[in-house]
């Protein structure tokens, strides 16, 4: 399963590395994508993961989630 995560306050490659450890961190994330320019996120997940743990992965790394689709 991917979702897809819309983010806002990504403004440097810093800040899509630091969105994508966070994201990495979490069990059941089996890869991330990262698209700065897009302001999203591809979370590839190998189990059930739920919506909320990472939308509070992001936003405990400082970015704000305005939506998760699932794709």
């Amino acid at each position: 399963m991917k979702k897809k995560i819309s983010i806002e306050g990504m403004s440097c490659g810093h800040c899509v590395r630091h969105v994508e450890e966070a994201l990495k961190e979490i069990g059941g994330v089996a890869s991330v994508e990262v698209s700065l320019e897009g302001k999203y996120a591809i979370v590839e997940l190998s189990e059930d993961v739920a919506d909320a743990k990472l939308k509070e992965a992001v936003e405990d790394a400082g970015y704000d989630v305005t939506e998760i689709k699932t794709m």
